[in-house]
């Protein structure tokens, strides 16, 4: 059987940590294929939030194997204290499986991370700060070090003092700032992360393929979304690694041909955090409105939320981009009081239609949407539990999303909870 993929298709915080905890009901192995802990999942079940940042959604449930795939870069501390949190709620995280390829972060990434972004200034990128592009950077110049180098003390102090030397100079000649000390990583990394990770490393490529071979079921779960990949993302306001489905294979070690089911996930509106291009942004007491009532705040950074009427461009380059199977769209209880909801349904710049983005970013900057205007339902939807009883205009909305996207919407989300959803 082949693998399910499920991939952002807009700027990411979409649900698809609850989306992934949905379906994983129905799987045997989650796999998290890209990203680091940049990106928070928050998962609630019986009234208790979950909130993931490396370990796969899957965990939560016991008879899944949860695995961080090659493509993920792991910051040993946020993991173990994850683990650690999980395991204190009663989570088992005893068989969570670490690609021994994937890249480690480490303090000069994090440290380089927030020179870089503040001297920017004004064009600061949005960034996280958290070292996860400066540990892509260096996977890209193959100076990192990998999960599996924790196993080798000698090969990881090698490493170490090479790359070290170079990242000491950049600190002290550039930014002024006091070099960093090898022999302080290396007995963090060595003396306290190595001993407790071991158990957890593993051939994860292997152990996909063999799964798939026995006839289990597996998922592939990305981190960010579609509009933040950084070959098809509003570039340079993008993460430093590929969310999109074609993604899942590289981060996995799975084929093409290994995928099947590619499931895509959109707010009912959308959301954006950091700086870059936002064509449908509210600003003003709709804004607010959507934000206090989406909760639209990082899981992780607690940053606010940039917030917006649902993009039809977006969604369909998305749907291409994925090769969507289906869309499950979040958060619909969301537009509950709204009298008329917006959509929009095309770019117009230079007097020219768009009905997908325009490739040159000095373009998709100087749109206008063209918005079409539906009637809003203005009752709760988080009493209803069929897709049927939802109210007219609420099908309807989701009949005319599915028209503008072009792919058939499958789930649709009524309120936070994990059984909160509907099927069309």
């Amino acid at each position: 059987m082949p693998a399910t993929v499920v991939v952002g298709t807009q700027w990411g915080d979409e649900g698809k940590g609850k989306l992934t905890d949905l379906l994983a009901r129905e799987m045997d192995v989650v796999v998290r294929y890209q990203g680091g802990h940049n990106a928070g999942h928050r998962i609630v079940v019986g009234g208790e939030a979950f909130a993931l940042q490396l370990v796969p959604s899957g965990v939560l449930y016991p008879h899944i194997t949860p695995v961080i795939g090659n493509g993920v870069v792991v910051d040993p501390k946020v993991l173990l204290d994850e683990i650690d949190s999980l395991s204190a709620k009663g989570v088992d995280c005893s068989r969570l499986l670490v690609s021994g390829n994937a890249h480690l972060i480490m303090p000069y990434h994090q440290e380089l991370d927030r020179l870089t972004e503040r001297f920017l200034g004004k064009n600061a990128l949005g960034t996280t700060k958290r070292g996860i592009g400066p540990a892509y950077a260096d996977k890209s110049a193959r100076v990192g070090l990998r999960v599996q180098d924790l196993l080798d003390p000698k090969i990881f102090r090698q490493k170490l003092d090479v790359v070290l030397h170079e990242k000491n100079l950049i600190l002290s000649k550039v930014y002024n700032r006091l070099p960093m000390k090898a022999d302080e990583i290396a007995a963090k990394y060595l003396d306290v992360y190595a001993g407790r990770l071991a158990p957890m490393i593993a051939d994860t490529v292997t152990f996909v393929h063999d799964a798939l071979a026995e006839g289990k079921r597996i998922l592939l779960e990305g981190a960010q979304a579609t509009f933040l990949d950084l070959d098809h993302g509003t570039y340079p306001f993008v993460t430093s690694s590929n969310p999109v489905a074609g993604g899942a294979a590289t981060g996995s070690g799975l084929g093409p041909r290994d995928l099947g089911r590619v499931v895509g996930i959109a707010k009912a509106y959308i959301t954006r955090v950091g700086a870059g291009p936002f064509p449908t942004e509210l600003d003003g007491e709709m804004g607010d409105l959507l934000v206090e009532r989406g909760h639209e705040f990082g899981t992780n950074t607690g940053r606010r939320r940039r917030v917006g009427w649902f993009d039809a461009v977006m969604a369909r380059q998305a749907a291409r981009l994925n090769s969507l199977s289906e869309i499950a769209i979040t958060k619909l209880d969301v537009l509950d009081t709204l009298e008329e909801i917006k959509v929009c349904v095309a770019y117009e710049a230079g007097g020219v239609r768009y009905e997908y983005p325009p490739y040159h970013q000095s373009v998709l900057h100087d749109v206008t949407p063209i918005y079409e205007v539906v009637p809003g339902w203005r009752s709760d939807l988080s009493q209803f539990t069929r897709f049927e009883d939802l109210p007219r205009e609420a099908r309807d909305y989701i009949a005319f999303l599915r028209e503008k996207i072009g792919v058939p919407i499958a789930t649709v989300g009524v309120g936070p909870g994990r059984e909160q959803f509907v099927r069309p």
